[in-house]
């Protein structure tokens, strides 16, 4: 009996003590919040304790926290209060160089503001996070920190906190697995200033989130040339639903060009979609190789954009280093995309879809209940098994439909101007 009222006395300490590190406030470790005093050391101490403890939660109270570059490790939840900021610090060497994927390939780059690496049950919440100014987010080579970028994480959560960065990734996910990103607000300014990317990822679900940037809100990826392709890790299992996504230079979403290692089985639902070049941009080129796969969209609002879906699989992105060979095998495989309950206003081209190469055709695009305005209809070249149905938009000058060298049904629409 005493050695069980022993052993629950233990049991009940132990408890107590894990209890104890599981709520962790970075002022008790030394940091200001004033937003002149850098508070690097003081916000690494509290994650480093918190992990090393078995994990819990980091939290940053009311304040400006300048800091550096931030490493979270497994089992821990960083925990901004709703009027707390991390400002990233303007000096360079306050983001150490590590190996990262960049536009593709692996390379050195500047470790994020905010990164964790093969760690689990990582929560970044509330709050929000400033990039490091001009120029380190100019920075190409060795690339600049990115804002948040998680590698190898699996069960993540990002939610309900507010970015702004300028020409540089905001959130770039990395091998990935079962994350979770909602009701977030990202700002981004400048090329290469994307909101998320998704790249060679597993399970990832971008929920109620509303993102404005200068290039592409969304994107979607998997590296680029031989080496991505024979590494075999597409992004896939991808849902987006109910988001506001703008894009000032670009596209609210683009799959490609990185895309070697293939993507598949992404839907997107219920969102409000514009861009300064295409609402959905499906990009490739010549020496990518891989594949993209069941793409579907369904009850989407498409604001004035140069074109509700724009198709590019000849020139665009940046040539690997070691593209994929073959006459046929250097294209990219596209197949099974389809769309339907789009609303769109103001669009000038409905679809752009010509840029198609004659020796890998697109195998499945589909488009139903379409409807609003727009000034050119749906052209496409190089496809097979096209479906097309209850096209019924207005304002567009011309034909409603051409094609090139495309086989399916519903090619012969038409609809009132």
């Amino acid at each position: 009996m005493r050695a069980i009222v022993a052993i629950i006395a233990a049991a009940e300490l132990i408890a107590g003590s894990c209890g104890a590190k599981s709520s962790l406030n970075v002022r008790d470790f030394g940091a200001v919040g004033d937003g002149v005093a850098k508070d690097t050391s003081a916000i690494q101490k509290a994650l480093d304790e918190c992990a090393g403890g078995g994990g819990g939660t980091v939290l940053v109270p009311d304040g400006v926290y300048l800091t550096g570059s931030l490493v979270l490790g497994r089992d821990t939840t960083l925990q901004l209060s709703s009027r707390a900021s991390l400002v990233g610090s303007p000096d360079i060497a306050d983001y150490p160089l590590v190996n990262i994927r960049w536009e593709g390939e692996f390379r050195e780059g500047h470790r994020a503001l905010l990164s964790a690496s093969n760690a689990a049950n990582v929560k970044l919440t509330g709050g929000f996070i400033f990039g490091p100014p001009s120029p380190l987010s100019h920075l190409r080579n060795p690339r600049g920190p990115s804002l948040i970028e998680l590698t190898g994480c699996t069960n993540a959560v990002l939610e309900s906190f507010t970015t702004q960065y300028q020409q540089l990734w905001s959130i770039h996910l990395l091998f990935c697995q079962n994350l979770t990103a909602q009701n977030l607000t990202l700002r981004t300014v400048g090329a290469n200033g994307d909101g998320i990317d998704v790249d060679s990822c597993d399970g990832v679900t971008i929920d109620r989130c509303d993102i404005n940037t200068g290039d592409d809100a969304i994107s979607l990826k998997s590296g680029r040339g031989l080496a991505a392709q024979s590494l075999g890790r597409p992004t896939q299992n991808v849902l987006i639903r109910d988001c506001r996504l703008h894009s000032s230079i670009y596209a609210a979403i683009g799959l490609g060009t990185e895309m070697s290692g293939g993507i598949r089985d992404v839907k997107l639902q219920n969102c409000v979609l514009s861009g300064r070049q295409n609402a959905i941009f499906i990009k490739s080129r010549e020496g990518r190789g891989g594949f993209m796969e069941n793409i579907s969209g369904e009850n989407l609002t498409i604001l004035k954009s140069p074109t509700f879906i724009g198709i590019d699989l000849l020139k665009k992105g940046i040539q690997a280093t070691d593209p994929v060979p073959g006459e046929v095998e250097k294209w990219a495989r596209v197949q099974n995309f389809s769309f339907k309950h789009v609303r769109v206003q103001d669009v000038a081209e409905l679809v752009a879809g010509v840029n198609v190469p004659t020796a890998r055709p697109v195998e499945g695009f589909a488009l139903a209940d379409i409807s609003g305005t727009c000034s050119r209809g749906i052209s496409l070249a190089n496809m097979t098994n096209v479906v097309l149905s209850q096209i019924n938009v207005t304002g567009f000058a011309g034909s409603l439909i051409k094609t090139t060298n495309v086989q399916g049904t519903g090619l012969d629409l038409s609809a009132a101007k």
